[in-house]
């Protein structure tokens, strides 16, 4: 079988061309690799290939819900693609456990360049939609931050919305939660390789063959490179994921999105008078001090991580100022220096006349130049630590930048001050000496717990080690604040917060663990609602909350500005996804509510993760979907796992995706967006309580029938996801629980979207959309009302990603046809109302790229699903019989195969 003849199996799919042509040479690459390996290898990857496809043919997904199946659950009917798909199964059980490993690194290698075709179209295109748009249109429909911004303008006024543009901030926070199931030895590969295919495309003659060559020597590599690490990484090592990002999209991309925004609202005074647009993006990070159920994260460990990001921060900041130091050869006689430029050097001059003279060394006449270099060198003493010259926080250095900025315009040289100068100046202004700001978490019952063992053997006595580490942890934060600023670390979040009395226990901690009390740290105490009753009443708890002195005393310093965070992870696995929606805009406009009556700047945190169960989805489309005064201009909410790498691991993708979401956060506090939510919330609010009653207790039913919890992990590979070396953080908290409430919700999510039944995303919808009966009402809701369109659409996309075969075969590895049999016709009943809704005869039908791009990339997922779901048979099966070093096999195979579904499906954990 042939590259063209794949495609040619493809007929039925009408893919863009570019991205038709990108995945086809991957494929024949892969292919030609896979030749090269071993033909025999090549030859079972092509065959599997065939089946697999040919077993997607038609409409698998409906037709799979009426076919008999035998024991193990594949089909035995005569259907041409259920035939198919019998040849794959057959063919995955007659492979030995040496090939099935090689087979699946192969399939999942091509899942990485699969990938890489779909980034690749989607950055051109959006170039090619830029190349079209005039410089003398109004708006850049391809800048959402303008569209945005020129909306606002209209509906308000040039006055009101320059205000409210001052006020935008977008927060994203970086998680270490395990649901990137890639290696970051892969990732390295995977840029290589989208360098060489951005060039592909404009490459003849030699330099196309040098391209491929260099293509080959990847992808090889990659074939070969285990997609496994061999441990977990400590959480120190976590945080390279974030210095990782930062260097390769985030310290250039974003200042690269404010002057995107000038240019389009400044037009051609852009870069040469003070910019319009704020630093609004300040990113956060749990990683390395999000301690909640992960004893690998220590006080020392936060000192460590936090010295990290502050060091590789730094050095970088000195880099970009050297550079632009370098650059600013503007002689004095020409461009005369002011007064308070002068006055600057000679501060440094007194400071260090090795520093000075070095610089004036190399700049005699060019003075600008020189005060810059020696800030450089300052940057480098901070670093070093050197008491003499060091930067004390980043807001003296962005001093001096203004300095400088204000005599290159004074002197009329305004390109220099607002171009280079100013975007240095973003830079600081976005990641000031720390990159991320740190937040700290912890479990509530661990807080309780702390304070009883002190009250029981007094501070200085012989306490648990859980609660010396609790004192040191805030200790930790003190020490960080006062090396690095207390923007590093200031937010401590408790979840599972239950009462005001747990945000007083923090503060109580907090002033135990030092002897005086002016060593106290700030602390923004942030309560976490993620149950189903904590999110019903969080605002009494709010309540409560603003009775406390400390509380009271925190609004005073930050001008009334408090943070509340929801968990949409637990609330899902808690009460099922319909009512989890729901009563997370219920408690969002509760609180809004709550806020505006009591004068507080309310900031509300989404806790949000990749997969639809954990509430993922685009984020914009979120934003725009929440309730009136929940948003104000301030987005915050947490990227997890693989989300990280898909929204900011490319640059261009990276800018449209901040842009977008500013732009909706910009958005949402239009009249014509706060109304139309307001109202559609309002007018389909009976049509809300029926489905959120009929899927809760449907949801409800599933999780309590007896013997739930053994059957899931047997029927999924989760005990196998909790061995992956995929994050530092446990499957489990540790407090002592042994059922499903014990479970972490992002194990319970990536387990069943393994299973390819995603049941965490829909699970209850079905019967709800069933027990309303008015397919028309709810196609209404579908069109009018943001929220209900954002989460069936999302529901549509993890429906997509959903296998009725491979299902059945999963669902088979347990031995109770009744839970089987719930989950399934579930499945298929939430299915048809879905696409009745949406009007799909498919799963995304109507996403003319996506929707074709998930089906392509489906058979590839099925091959790997298979020979996942053979291993598990044979483990469960045969659990006692089996020789420890064939489970050890068996187990690197589950694990391999992990991996190359979470790289298929994307959007996993």
């Amino acid at each position: 079988m042939d590259t063209d003849a794949v495609f040619q199996s493809y007929a039925e799919i009408e893919l863009p061309e570019r991205l038709r042509d990108s995945l086809a040479l991957f494929l024949r690459l892969e292919r030609s690799v896979l030749r090269d390996y071993d033909p025999h290898i090549c030859d079972l990857f092509d065959r599997l290939l065939n089946s697999v496809i040919h077993a997607n043919e038609g409409d698998p997904g409906g037709t799979a819900a009426g076919e008999e199946t035998d024991a193990q659950g594949v089909p035995t009917g005569d259907e041409p693609s259920a035939a198919a798909f019998r040849d794959a199964v057959a063919l995955i059980d007659g492979l030995s456990l040496d090939d099935a490993q090689v087979v699946v690194r192969a399939f999942t290698s091509f899942f990485h360049l699969a990938n890489l075709s779909e980034e690749h179209y989607r950055v051109e295109t959006l170039l090619e939609r830029e190349r079209a748009v005039s410089i003398d249109a109004a708006v850049d429909p391809t800048n959402e931050l303008t569209v945005a911004y020129d909306q606002l303008v209209r509906e308000l006024g040039g006055g009101p919305a320059t205000q409210l543009l001052s006020t935008l901030e977008f927060h994203p926070v970086f998680t270490a939660h395990p649901t990137e199931a890639r290696r970051r030895a892969v990732e390295g590969k995977i840029r290589r390789i989208s360098r060489l295919l951005a060039d592909h495309a404009n490459l003849g003659g030699s330099a196309l063959v040098e391209n491929e060559r260099h293509l080959l020597q990847e992808i090889d590599a990659l074939v070969r490179t285990s997609p496994t690490a061999a441990k977990k990484p400590t959480p120190i090592e976590e945080a390279d994921t974030i210095i990782d990002i930062f260097d390769n999209t985030l310290f250039d991309t974003v200042p690269e999105v404010y002057r995107r925004f000038d240019d389009w609202v400044l037009g051609e005074y852009a870069g040469s008078v003070p910019p319009v647009c704020p630093a609004f993006f300040h990113p956060g990070s749990w990683i390395g001090s999000d301690r909640d159920g992960n004893p690998n994260v220590t006080a020392k460990v936060s000192r460590e991580v936090a010295a990290k990001f502050a060091t590789h921060m730094v050095q970088a900041l000195e880099r970009k100022c050297r550079r632009v130091g370098r650059n600013l050869t503007l002689e004095a006689e020409h461009t005369k220096p002011s007064d308070e430029l002068l006055n600057l050097w000679n501060h440094q001059v007194e400071m260090s006349e090795v520093l000075t003279s070095r610089a004036s060394a190399i700049s005699a006449l060019e003075p600008h130049r020189a005060v810059m270099l020696v800030m450089a060198d300052r940057l480098g003493a901070t670093v070093r630590r050197n008491a003499d010259t060091m930067y004390r926080s980043a807001d003296e250095f962005l001093a001096d930048l203004r300095v400088v900025q204000r005599s290159l315009a004074q002197a009329g040289a305004p390109r220099a001050a607002y171009g280079p100068v100013q975007t240095l100046i973003w830079q600081v202004e976005t990641f000031g000496f720390h990159m991320v700001e740190m937040e700290f978490r912890q479990h509530s019952l661990v807080h309780e717990r702390a304070l009883a063992d002190i009250r029981e053997h007094g501070i200085h006595g012989e306490l648990a080690p859980m609660t010396r580490e609790v004192l040191d942890t805030f200790r930790a934060i003190g020490s960080i604040q006062k090396r690095y600023g207390e923007k590093m670390a200031h937010r401590y979040i408790i979840s599972f917060t239950k009462s005001a009395q747990h945000v007083a226990d923090v503060y109580e901690l907090a002033n135990l663990a030092f002897a005086h009390a002016e060593d106290v740290p700030a602390l923004d105490v942030i309560p976490l609602f993620e149950q189903l009753e904590d999110l019903e009443g969080c605002v009494d708890v709010l309540d409560e909350m603003l009775e406390l002195p400390a509380v009271q005393a925190r609004l005073a310093q930050t001008n009334r500005r408090m943070e509340v965070m929801l968990g949409y992870s637990d609330s899902s696995k808690d009460a099922g996804p319909t009512t989890a929606t729901l009563a997370l805009h219920s408690a969002q406009a509760r609180i809004a509510a709550w806020a505006e009556a009591h004068d507080i700047d309310l900031v509300l945190m989404h806790g949000r993760g990749g997969a639809v169960g954990r509430g993922g989805g685009p984020a914009n489309r979120a934003v725009l979907a929440q309730p009136k005064g929940s948003v104000n201009c301030f987005f915050k909410v947490t990227e997890q796992g693989e989300v990280i790498f898909a929204r900011y691991g490319n640059p261009l993708l990276a800018r449209r995706h901040i842009e977008s979401v500013a732009a909706a956060t910009l958005l949402n506090s239009a009249p014509s967006v706060e109304r139309l939510n307001t109202e559609t919330t309002e007018r389909y609010a009976d049509m809300a309580a029926t489905l959120n009653r009929a899927s809760h207790e449907r949801y409800l039913d599933l999780l309590n029938t007896e013997g739930f919890a053994p059957w899931f992990s047997t029927v999924t590979p989760l005990t196998e996801v909790g061995l992956l070396p995929i994050g530092s953080r446990p499957a489990k908290r540790g407090l002592g629980a042994q059922s499903l409430d014990d479970l972490r919700t992002i194990p319970w999510v990536f387990s069943w979207s393994q299973a390819r039944i995603n049941l965490a995303a829909w699970y209850g919808l079905g019967t709800a959309c069933e027990t309303l009966g008015d397919l028309e009402l709810l196609q209404r809701a579908y069109r009018e009302w943001p929220l209900f369109t954002t989460f069936i659409d999302n529901i549509e996309m993890s429906i997509a990603k959903t296998d009725g075969r491979i299902a059945k075969m999963y669902l088979a590895l347990g031995d109770r046809e009744d839970l089987a049999r719930k989950v399934y016709d579930e499945m298929q009943l939430t299915r048809r109302w879905t696409l009745a809704i949406v009007g799909d005869a498919w799963p995304l039908e109507h996403r003319h790229v996506l929707g074709r791009a998930v089906r392509v990339r489906n058979p590839y997922v099925d091959a790997l699903s298979l020979a996942q779901v053979r291993a598990l048979r044979v483990v469960r099966a045969q659990q006692e019989e089996l020789a420890e070093e064939e489970k050890a096999e068996l187990l690197a195979l589950i694990l391999s195969t992990v991996t190359g579904v979470s790289a298929g499906l994307q959007n996993t954990g």
